[in-house]
């Protein structure tokens, strides 16, 4: 009996498309990314001197920067990672939840870092929460990839180089995060520049071998 049941589950989660991971997870990102600009504001007596108002914002410009970067890189490795699935089982869509938490929280850190960068006092402790997050994010984005390469969910026509690409991609990502939070505990600025230095390298396009491709009908 117990048999039957653990069946019927395996094949329920077999008929999971990569294409309602995908949709979930984008609306997610898309909010994480919206709300980033609303901590955006001027203080009160800011019409006194406009432009030196606006210049003082630059630590919310800086976090806003690195955060947004951070999960446009995500959105494009995520996405990168659907595409080459041919379905999801329940260890991926929760690994998944991980990752969308994780993505959720990070305005928080964002408005932190933008709040405290330019004082003494919190400065380093803005600057490794917010490191631990960006980690933390590209820690569950690699092993949503490789929980899916393990269990064998990855289509089996694209190319052993693509996806030993989109593998190696991600680690020096997680290297570069630990090396700058270290460096937050005494240059908080050099730090978050850091973060957003190992952003843009993320964001960097990558060559792909030409390799045949699951049909769009095929994975939805």
């Amino acid at each position: 009996m117990s048999d039957h049941g653990s069946n019927d589950t395996s094949t329920a989660w077999s008929n999971w498309q990569p294409g309602r991971l995908e949709a979930f997870s984008d609306g997610v990102f898309s909010i994480a990314i919206t709300l980033l600009v609303l901590d955006l504001a001027v203080h009160p007596g800011w019409e006194i001197n406009p432009l030196g108002a606006l210049l003082k914002l630059w630590p919310q410009y800086l976090a806003y920067i690195v955060s947004f970067a951070t999960i446009g890189a995500v959105w494009i490795g995520h996405a990168g990672i659907t595409h080459y699935l041919h379905h999801v089982d329940w260890i991926v869509v929760r690994i998944n939840l991980l990752l969308l938490l994780a993505v959720s929280i990070l305005p928080f850190p964002t408005r932190l870092l933008g709040e405290f960068l330019s004082h003494e006092s919190g400065r380093r402790v803005a600057a490794v929460v917010l490191g631990m997050n960006l980690l933390l994010v590209v820690f569950l984005l690699s092993l949503l990839w490789r929980a899916a390469l393990r269990r064998g969910l990855v289509h089996p026509d694209v190319d052993d180089e693509e996806v030993s690409q989109h593998t190696r991609r991600l680690t020096p990502g997680m290297a570069g995060y630990i090396v700058f939070i270290l460096v937050g505990l005494f240059l908080p600025l050099v730090a978050v520049v850091g973060y957003l230095l190992v952003t843009l390298a993320l964001l960097l396009p990558i060559r792909h071998r030409s390799a045949a491709r699951p049909s769009t009908t095929d994975r939805n």
